[in-house]
C-alpha cells in the first residue's frame, strides 16, 4: 500500500505543477498594468486558468488517495518533486537549456525526497487525530499564515512572492491534518458537529492556500512558487505530523539524523533551484494613475512633439541599456549608448543605463531622465581615459539591479565585463537580450604596442570571446551590412541584422562659413589614434602644390597626435595644418560648415557617424576603400575612394575637388540625400520594434505593429561625440 501511496503522491506532485504553470499565465500581470487582478470573476473566464483548475483537482484527489493509504510523514515530502517537473517545463517554456548546477539540484530534491520517505516510511504509523491536536495544529498554522499575509504587505518584489509560497504551504501543510480528522469523524459519528467545524477548517485553510499560493503565481515565476510552497508544505506536515499527532513514536536519534540530512539535502536543492530560477516581473509597483515621479514629470515636455506625430505607438517599456563606455568618455560607442538612452527616455520608455563609474565612486544617479547605474571600475595602462571593471566585482551587483529594475528587455553595447554579467543575469531572470556591436579589434591593438603576429593571433581570439557572448543574445545588430558580415565571418551563426546608430541630421544642415583665407579647408574629425591613419592625409596634403593653397584642420584628440604634430613639421606642412584637440559641440559644427572637403583615412571603421555628420553638412568626402565606408561614399557622386594606405591617390582625389566650388557643391547636396536614410528617429523606431520582438509583445501595439529592422537598413559605426575625440 505503501509503494501505491508514493505512485499516487509523486502523480499528484506532478499535475500541481503543471496546474501552477497554467494558472501562472492567467494570474501574472501583464505589460503596462498596474497590477494583477486575482477576482475570481476574471481570471474564470481564462480557458487556461480553468485547465489548470481542473489539473490541481486531480492533484488533489490523487494527494487524498495517497493519504488514506500512508502516513503524512511518508506522502507529504513527496510533494517537492514538483519542483522538477515545475523546472523542466519552465525551461521549455524558454528555450533554455538545463544548467549542470540545476541538475544536480534536481537530482538533489528528487535523492532527498525519496530517501527522506523511504526513512519515514519505517518508523512512522497513522494515529488518531483528536480534537486537542486540531486546535494546537489550527493554531500554529493561523498563527504562521498570518505573519506571511503582514509580511506580504510590506515586501515587495522576490520577497513578497517568497512570503505568499511559505503562507500558502502552512495553510496546505495543515491540510492533511484536517482530512484525516475530518474522515475519522465521519466513520466514528458520521455528520455531527465536530464533522461539521472541521470540514469549515478544512475549506478556510483551504482557500487560504489557495488565495497565497495565486498571489504567489502573480508576483513571480511558477518555479519559485512551486519551489518555495513545496519545501515549506511538507516540513509544516511532517512537524504538525510528529509533534502533534505522535506519528513517530518510534524515532531513534540515528534515524532523525539521517532523515534530517535527507530532508536538508532536497531543501538545499530547492533553494538553489528558487534563486537560479528566471525572475523577470518583479519590479517596485507602479504608481498609481495621475502621479508623476520627478523624472517622469521632467520627460513630459521633451515627449510632447513626439506624441504629436500620427501613426502607431509602441507601449512603453523599461530598457536596460548596458554600456562599457558612457559619457563623460568620448567614444563612439560610449555617445551611441547616451544617445540611444536619451531618444527613448524622450519617447516615454524608462531607461536604465549600467556602466563603468568614472573617477567618481560608483553609485546611482538620474541624468536628464536617464537613470544610471554606474559600477565600481579601474583605469587600464593600455587607454588615458578607458576604465575597465572586473567580472567578480560586478557579477552580483549587475543580478541585483535587474531584479530590482525588472525591465523588459536588455541592450547591451559589447561584450565585455558589465554587459557580459549583464547577458548572463539576464538569462537567469528569463529576460530578452539585444546586442549591438560596436568593437572592432583593431581599434584597441594601437595601444597595445602587441608585433603584427600576435596582434593577428590576438584579433582572431577577441572576436571568439565577442562570439561567445553574442550568441547568448535574443538578438544581435551590427551598425552595417559589412559590421554584420564581420560578425557571421568570425563565427556568429544566429542571424543578424544591419540597423544604423542613426543621426540628429537637422543639427547639421547650417550655412556655409566663409573663410577667412582663400584656398580650400580639408577636415579630418576624430580620434587621433593608429587606425585612423591621420598620416596619410597629412602626407597626401604634402604631396599638393603650395600654390593651390589646401589646408588641412584636424579636430580630435588621441595618443598619436605628438607623433602627428611632428610630421607636419618634418614634411615641411605646419602652417598649412591647424590641430583643434577636443572642442566642443558648436567648435565642430562651425569646423563642418567651414570645410570644403571631409577627409576619412580611418580603415577600421563599422559605421563611421564623423562621416555621416559632414555628408549631412553638405560636403563632399574623400575616404578610404574600407569597411564601412564604401556604405557611404558613392565615388563620383558624393566623394571619392581611394585605395588604403595610397597616399598618391589620396592626394589625386583631393586635386578633383581642389579649386571646383561647383563639383563641391553638387557632391555636398548628394551627400545629404544618402545620409537621409539614417535619422535617428528611424533608428530608434527600430529599436523600439526589435524590443518587443524580442520581448514577444510585437503584437502589443497602441495601432498597426511596426515593422521589424531588416538588412535593408543600411547604417556605419555610430561615432557620435559631445566633443571632438569622435571616431
Amino acid at each position: 500500500m505503501v509503494v501505491l501511496a508514493v505512485i499516487l503522491a509523486v502523480l499528484g506532485a506532478c499535475c500541481y505543477a503543471a496546474g501552477a504553470q497554467l494558472q501562472h499565465a492567467a494570474v501574472r500581470p501583464r505589460p503596462g498594468d498596474a497590477g494583477a487582478s486575482l477576482s475570481l470573476r476574471t481570471v474564470a473566464r481564462c480557458p487556461r486558468w480553468l485547465a489548470g483548475l481542473v489539473v490541481l483537482g486531480a492533484a488533489t484527489a490523487l494527494h487524498v488517495g495517497a493519504l488514506w493509504l500512508a502516513p503524512v510523514t511518508v506522502v507529504q515530502p513527496l510533494g517537492v518533486t514538483a519542483v522538477v517537473v515545475s523546472t523542466v517545463w519552465g525551461l521549455r517554456s524558454r528555450q533554455a537549456r538545463l544548467p549542470t548546477a540545476t541538475g544536480l539540484a534536481l537530482v538533489a530534491v528528487v535523492a532527498g525526497a525519496g530517501m527522506f520517505a523511504a526513512l519515514a516510511a519505517r518508523v512512522t504509523e497513522a494515529t488518531p487525530v483528536t480534537a486537542a491536536a486540531q486546535l494546537w495544529a489550527g493554531l500554529l498554522v493561523s498563527l504562521a499564515v498570518l505573519t506571511c499575509i503582514r509580511l506580504s504587505l510590506l515586501l515587495r518584489g522576490r520577497g513578497r512572492c517568497l512570503v505568499q509560497a511559505v503562507g500558502a504551504g502552512s495553510a496546505y501543510g495543515c491540510l492533511p491534518v484536517l482530512m484525516r480528522a475530518a474522515s475519522e469523524e465521519l466513520t466514528s459519528n458520521g455528520v455531527s458537529a465536530a464533522l461539521c467545524g472541521t470540514l469549515g477548517g478544512l475549506a478556510l485553510a483551504g482557500y487560504a492556500g489557495f488565495r497565497l499560493s495565486q498571489s504567489a503565481l502573480a508576483a513571480g515565476p511558477p518555479e519559485v512558487t512551486v519551489a518555495s510552497l513545496t519545501v515549506v508544505d511538507p516540513i509544516v506536515a511532517v512537524v504538525l505530523g510528529i509533534g502533534v499527532l505522535g506519528e513517530a513514536s518510534g524515532l531513534s536519534p540515528v534515524t532523525a539524523v539521517a532523515g534530517l540530512a535527507c530532508w536538508t539535502l532536497a531543501v538545499v536543492g530547492v533553494l538553489h533551484i528558487s534563486r537560479s530560477t528566471p525572475f523577470p516581473r518583479l519590479a517596485p509597483g507602479r504608481q498609481s494613475p495621475g502621479r508623476c515621479s520627478p523624472r517622469q514629470e521632467y520627460r513630459m515636455h521633451d515627449r510632447q512633439e513626439y506624441l504629436m506625430h500620427d501613426g502607431p505607438r509602441p507601449r512603453p517599456q523599461t530598457i536596460v541599456i548596458g554600456a562599457d563606455t558612457f559619457p563623460p568618455d568620448v567614444n563612439g560607442a560610449a555617445n551611441f549608448a547616451h544617445r540611444l538612452a536619451d531618444g527613448l527616455s524622450g519617447r516615454g520608455h524608462d531607461v536604465h543605463v549600467i556602466c563603468p563609474a568614472t573617477e567618481a565612486s560608483a553609485g546611482t544617479s538620474v541624468e536628464k531622465g536617464i537613470t544610471v547605474h554606474r559600477l565600481a571600475s579601474h583605469k587600464t595602462p593600455f587607454h588615458p581615459t578607458f576604465r575597465v571593471c572586473l567580472p567578480w566585482q560586478v557579477a552580483r551587483p549587475t543580478g541585483r539591479l535587474l531584479e530590482e529594475i525588472g525591465p523588459d528587455v536588455v541592450h547591451i553595447q559589447s561584450h565585455f565585463a558589465v554587459c557580459r554579467s549583464l547577458t548572463a543575469a539576464a538569462r537567469r531572470h528569463g529576460i530578452p537580450v539585444v546586442a549591438t556591436n560596436h568593437f572592432m579589434p583593431e581599434n584597441l591593438l594601437g595601444y597595445t604596442g602587441l608585433p603584427d603576429r600576435l596582434a593577428g593571433a590576438a584579433c582572431r581570439l577577441a572576436w571568439r570571446d565577442l562570439v561567445r557572448v553574442f550568441r547568448r543574445a535574443h538578438v544581435v545588430t551590427a551598425p552595417t551590412p559589412r559590421a554584420v558580415q564581420l560578425l557571421h565571418d568570425n563565427g556568429l551563426a544566429s542571424p543578424a541584422q544591419a540597423i544604423s546608430c542613426g543621426l540628429e541630421l537637422e543639427r547639421f544642415s547650417q550655412p556655409t562659413q566663409n573663410h577667412d583665407k582663400a584656398g580650400t579647408c580639408v577636415l579630418f574629425v576624430g580620434r587621433l589614434d593608429e587606425e585612423k591613419n591621420v598620416h596619410e592625409l597629412l602626407h597626401a596634403l604634402a604631396l599638393l602644390p603650395r600654390h593651390l593653397d589646401v589646408r588641412g584642420e584636424i579636430v580630435g584628440e588621441g595618443s598619436c597626435r605628438r607623433g602627428l604634430e611632428d610630421l607636419a613639421d618634418e614634411l615641411g606642412i605646419w602652417d598649412r595644418v591647424i590641430f583643434h584637440g577636443l572642442a566642443t559641440d558648436q567648435e565642430v559644427l562651425d569646423a563642418y560648415a567651414r570645410c570644403d572637403v571631409f577627409c576619412m583615412p580611418g580603415t577600421a571603421e563599422l559605421q563611421s557617424l564623423v562621416t555621416m555628420e559632414a555628408m549631412a553638412a553638405g560636403k563632399p568626402v574623400v575616404a578610404a576603400d574600407a569597411m564601412a565606408l564604401p556604405h557611404l561614399v558613392h565615388p563620383g557622386r558624393n566623394g571619392y575612394l581611394f585605395p588604403p594606405g595610397d597616399v598618391h591617390a589620396l592626394a589625386g582625389r583631393l586635386m578633383e575637388l581642389v579649386g571646383d566650388p561647383a563639383a563641391q557643391r553638387r557632391m555636398g547636396e548628394a551627400g545629404r540625400e544618402i545620409v537621409a536614410g539614417h535619422d535617428i528617429h528611424r533608428t530608434l523606431t527600430a529599436f523600439e520594434a526589435l524590443y518587443l520582438h524580442a520581448a514577444g509583445h510585437s503584437a502589443a501595439m497602441t495601432a498597426t505593429p511596426l515593422p521589424l529592422p531588416t538588412s535593408a537598413m543600411e547604417s556605419e559605426h555610430h561615432e557620435h561625440a559631445a566633443r571632438s575625440g569622435r571616431r
